[in-house]
């Protein structure tokens, strides 16, 4: 986008400076994004001794002020862009786009008519009035010069002399400033500037420059789509290098903000706490023997895997996975629609599985015809029981059709009616197909967490998963990058929960949440 005397292309001053360590980035980012999992070792446990990024503060409560609570915000709406760029290659700013019949766009519409109906009026004075000319002129050419490089002496030269406000201001007062030439320039300099997929914008501002009043806000538009490219370009050039920096950089962040709110913490260590008791009680006998509490490492993914199914009535996400709240929801609605679509196929096979055994494109069908109606299970206003009676309908009636048309006898009353009720009753949360699929997919995950290259080369599904299995491996991939980046970042504030809820605490008789402890010694020990 900003250039000095040439015409965009695809590349800029910004991109060729980091063009030189291309390979290098890709690799990195590669790495961030799907590196195996974090390896806890002994000695972040039990070392004391940290790095003030590389472990959470242990300052003692003190008074938050509010310029502390406002830096901190600041802070984390820095933390959360820098971390959309990362890990979002589509993410891009877009111009704001008011609901058609709401107050903000109704009062806008109002302000920008009476300012576009002054400037007309003033201009058809007789004779004219260029006040309010002369400050578009102004603010265009700050624009102008925005676009600029550094270097662009030139350019910047040149707009100055031709968009010297005191000079035009001179000229308005002897009636003899020529708003259309100026206009004229503004348009041919825009084009210098501009991207190549607003040349189409160009052309019509040149063409319709008989109205001056309509040409300056057609040059405002455009350039506030100039804006938008200008940062979007921007953001694209500085991905590479946020990458290479992006977990010192939000690790740093996230420190700054534990430093000035201690409680920073508060619910990811409720989060972690709650991981152990369910670890602990996942734990194979023989192995709670042996030790009382689970390793770091299981706890953690049991953490994890927790949040595919957070229920956000029983309150809030750790503070740590804030940033990837709206990805993580995205998974859990995934998530939730392929458990259903695998509930229901798995009761067709059990009830009817003769009438649609080896037809895959049948199955397919089904599949896809039940998702579809399924889709948006997740809304409150959703009504998941009259969806799966329209499903069962569906199914019997293809099935019906399908049968048919190999002349095979057609569904009985009975078995239909069995059927719709075994798929409406998957809404029981003590349903045994449900129990069975939502269990199999938890083991599943736990899988994929635990294996070290499956983030490309997903682990398959588990017996009874098969009928969702390239859904469920693609959910897999992006919750595991998730989980590794997040790990990356926020380690050492995990390890020193963890130190402090699985080591210190086991001085005592009993955790804070009550696992009764058969020794105080460290768990990692016994490795």
């Amino acid at each position: 986008m900003p250039l000095n005397d040439e015409r965009p292309t695809s590349t800029s001053t910004v991109a060729s400076e980091e063009q030189s360590s291309d390979t290098e980035s890709s690799g990195r980012c590669d790495s961030l994004t799907s590196s195996s999992d974090v390896d806890f070792s002994r000695q972040s446990f039990t070392s004391d001794s940290s790095s003030k990024h590389n472990s959470p503060s242990c300052s003692p409560p003190k008074p938050v002020t509010l310029d502390e609570v406002m830096a901190s915000a600041r802070d984390l709406s820095n933390l959360s862009l820098a971390h959309e760029i990362v890990v979002n290659r589509n993410f891009h700013i877009e111009p704001p786009d008011l609901p058609q019949n709401s107050l903000h766009k109704m009062v806008k519409d109002m302000v920008h008519k009476a300012f576009w109906d002054s400037l007309e009026s003033e201009l058809n004075d007789d004779p004219p009035e260029y006040d309010h000319a002369i400050k578009l002129l102004e603010e265009i050419r700050d624009i102008l010069l925005s676009f600029l490089n550094p270097g662009a002496n030139r350019l910047r030269t040149q707009i100055m002399e031709v968009l010297d406000m005191d000079l035009i201001r001179q000229q308005a007062a002897n009636n003899v400033v020529d708003i259309q030439g100026l206009e004229s320039y503004i348009i041919n300099t825009m084009g210098k500037f501009c991207a190549p997929v607003r040349d189409d914008e160009i052309k019509k501002l040149k063409e319709n420059s008989s109205d001056v009043v309509k040409l300056f806000k057609e040059i405002f538009r455009v350039l506030d789509l100039m804006k938008m490219d200008m940062v979007n370009f921007t953001i694209q050039s500085l991905r590479p290098e946020l990458q290479r920096q992006s977990v010192e950089y939000e690790r740093a962040k996230f420190q700054s903000i534990l430093e000035r709110t201690p409680n920073a913490l508060d619910h990811t260590t409720e989060w972690i706490r709650s991981s152990i008791e369910e670890a602990t009680r996942v734990m194979p006998p023989t192995q709670k023997s042996s030790k009382p509490l689970p390793g770091p490492t299981l706890v953690l993914d049991t953490a994890y895997i927790s949040l595919l199914t957070w229920d956000e009535n029983k309150g809030p996400l750790p503070e740590t996975i804030i940033t990837d709240e709206s990805r993580l929801q995205e998974m859990q609605r995934s998530l939730q629609l392929y458990q259903k679509v695998a509930s229901v196929l798995l009761i067709v096979y059990s009830s009817i599985g003769g009438a649609v055994s080896g037809l895959p494109a049948l199955v397919e069908r089904l599949k896809k015809m039940t998702a579809v109606l399924l889709e948006g299970m997740h809304r409150a206003d959703f009504n998941l029981n009259e969806a799966l009676s329209n499903v069962s309908a569906q199914i019997c009636s293809e099935v019906s059709k399908s049968l048919a048309e190999r002349n095979l006898p057609a569904l009985s009353t009975e078995l239909q009616a069995t059927l719709k009720g075994q798929i409406c009753d998957i809404t029981q949360e003590n349903n045994p197909i449900r129990t069975l699929v939502e269990g199999r997919v938890k083991i599943y995950f736990r899988v994929v967490l635990s294996s070290t290259n499956s983030h490309r080369t997903p682990p398959p599904v588990p017996p009874g998963l098969g009928l969702i299995q390239q859904e469920l491996m693609g959910l897999g991939v992006s919750f595991v990058n998730l989980v590794n980046f997040n790990k990356k970042v926020y380690g050492p504030f995990y390890a020193s929960i963890l130190k402090n809820l699985l080591f210190i605490n086991t001085q005592e008789p009993t955790l804070q949440n009550g696992i009764t402890q058969g020794s105080a010694s460290s768990p990692l020990e016994s490795k």
